[in-house]
């Protein structure tokens, strides 16, 4: 498995970053994590055709992380002319908030034949589903109840991914995460700022309670983003590349 940072900032482009976007790569497929409105920049800038992606799962509806779908999928159409489905999950009525963003954008789907099979799947907590290439479950998490936030456990190629989304502590997060090759979670402060967002100071004085294989830190805010790669605890940066 191969994993592809597209974009570590928070919300607002902090240290001058993309907006959250992971891709997986597996013998199986790829597989996009979020997908914020900078991620056609990122996959362009890193080399990565949208072609290699046959399903994108979202972790909650904040435009930070789900409201590149529209271009994405405009992209998809006029630029690559795809033939190849497409899949895309996420939290309960996904379909509906991705027809309605693209809608608000300008690009609404209800009269627009796709070239493409273009299929919704709903991601229900603690229950296992096949999206495109990858098992993923989810799980729920801390944040804003409205964005019908939940993390994500992707496994592929004999391998398993955790990923918390936009999340504030919880005490079940290191189960969560437990048993993951590669654990990649919120910390948008350096120290506590706001209750729906991780922080270093909480997670590094709590890091004894994960038991994971590599633990990496994303969502990056100001802070953070100033001190990315000089912690104790590993940051993600955009473009880093890791092979699992």
């Amino acid at each position: 498995m191969r994993v592809v940072f597209v974009g570590t900032s928070d919300a607002f482009g902090a240290g001058g970053r993309r907006q959250s976007a992971i891709f997986v790569e597996a013998r199986s497929g790829g597989l996009l994590l979020d997908c914020a409105p900078t991620t056609l920049t990122g996959l362009a800038a890193l080399g990565i055709e949208r072609a290699a992606i046959d399903a994108i799962a979202i972790s909650h509806f904040h435009g930070d992380h789900f409201a590149g779908l529209p271009l994405f999928l405009l992209a998809a159409v006029h630029e690559d002319q795809r033939r190849e489905a497409l899949w895309i999950a996420g939290p309960p009525g996904v379909e509906a908030r991705v027809r309605g963003v693209a809608e608000a954008m300008g690009f609404g789907l209800g009269s627009r034949t796709l070239p493409f099979p273009l299929h919704f799947v709903e991601l229900d907590t603690d229950r296992e589903l096949t999206v495109g290439p990858a098992r993923i479950a989810a799980f729920a998490t801390y944040h804003q109840p409205e964005a019908q936030p939940h993390g994500l456990r992707v496994a592929a190629d004999r391998r398993l991914l955790a990923y918390t989304g936009d999340t504030g502590w919880f005490e079940e997060l290191p189960t969560r995460l437990a048993g993951a090759d590669l654990a990649i979670t919120d910390c948008t402060f350096f120290e506590p700022g706001f209750e729906y967002h991780l922080d270093y100071t909480t997670l590094a004085a709590r890091a004894g309670r994960f038991s994971c294989g590599r633990l990496l830190l994303t969502h990056l805010g100001p802070a953070m983003a100033e001190r990315r790669g000089r912690l104790e605890l590993e940051t993600a940066d955009d473009g880093l590349t890791l092979e699992l």
